[in-house]
């Protein structure tokens, strides 16, 4: 094992501890009985990264010193060698908040996310910070897939720039993607979103993990969520649409900047657990589920960790531009 994986599990790797099993999960129908009996998906996740390619400041605050994208990508190239199947994934809020995006609009955070090899992001309200135009400036730079399913923007300049959901395959397995974000009225500036449609984010949610799931067979849905983990009202919530919809299996949430030191399960509508988990913000830790498929009785059980982004964490070479 090399030095750099050692440090990984011994200190730096800050282990959440939970292991859980989805009983109840529809059968794994992709797999026959006469396969493996179990395969494992990697899933990494981030949210809510704020332009944030360096490390924070060493500024006496409590984030001093963590995160940059240099360290990110290191850990995931890292990883990727030692997990055949992996996801990457963005819930939203990648933009805004140093001065590369004031400069450079939105390009840095875009080519190196391409870099890294994320396989789809979504919006946050973030993205709408310098309006529809802004966003699609410099949108041919991200080589990965956008997905907003409850913002419809077929009357914009964005008509067909994103999918309602997409699907991977990984060894057998069939995982389904779909995304939902925050009501963007009183949050965005209403000329930065103009023309942009805002869809009830549960009737969403349970119309795409209906479909996922029966018409296209998915062992698997992923729903990355930009509405935020919890409020003390009403306001739709990650943890209010997991337990109003049925068959999402994972919401990787973001927009509330909530840093879980381990997933939260909820009971959905047909009292089966939806994981649901979010990693802080300025891109500080990297999220990781490991869910293993039980090919032969279609059950699923996961262990789910996160990784400290700090000094200690060998950079990569990571250009752009």
């Amino acid at each position: 094992m090399n030095e750099l994986l050692s440090y990984n599990r011994r200190n730096f790797l800050k282990k959440a501890g939970a292991l859980g099993t989805l009983a109840a999960l529809s059968p794994l129908a992709s797999f026959s009985q006469g396969e493996a009996k179990e395969v494992k998906l990697t899933i990494l996740h981030t949210n809510d990264v704020h332009s944030r390619i360096e490390p924070f400041p060493m500024d006496g605050s409590r984030m001093q010193g963590l995160g940059g994208a240099a360290r990110r990508s290191a850990l995931i190239k890292q990883i990727r060698s030692e997990e055949s199947n992996l996801l990457l994934l963005d819930a939203g809020d990648m933009f805004q908040g140093t001065p590369y995006f004031n400069l450079f609009e939105g390009q840095v955070e875009l080519e190196l996310m391409s870099k890294m090899g994320y396989d789809a992001g979504t919006f946050g309200n973030h993205e709408f910070d310098n309006g529809l135009e802004g966003l699609l400036k410099h949108f041919d730079k991200a080589k990965f897939p956008f997905i907003t399913s409850n913002y419809d923007f077929s009357e914009t300049v964005l008509a067909g720039k994103t999918k309602e959901y997409i699907t991977f395959n990984k060894s057998g397995l069939k995982i389904g993607v779909f995304a939902v974000g925050i009501k963007l009225d009183g949050m965005v500036d209403p000329k930065n979103h103009k023309g942009v449609k805002y869809l009830d984010p549960i009737e969403v949610a349970n119309r795409l993990s209906k479909k996922l799931k029966t018409e296209e067979k998915c062992d698997m849905v992923i729903c990355l969520s930009h509405i935020g983990y919890q409020y003390k009202n009403d306001q739709v919530s990650d943890l209010v649409m997991a337990s109003q919809t049925r068959d999402i299996d994972l919401i990787i949430g973001g927009h509330t900047h909530t840093f879980l030191e381990k997933p939260t399960e909820i009971r959905n509508l047909d009292n089966q657990v939806t994981v649901v988990n979010q990693m802080g913000y300025g891109g500080a830790y990297l999220g990781r589920l490991d869910f293993y498929f039980d090919r032969r009785r279609g059950k699923l059980r996961y262990q789910a960790n996160h990784y400290q982004l700090d000094s200690f964490q060998e950079a990569d070479q990571l250009m752009w531009g």
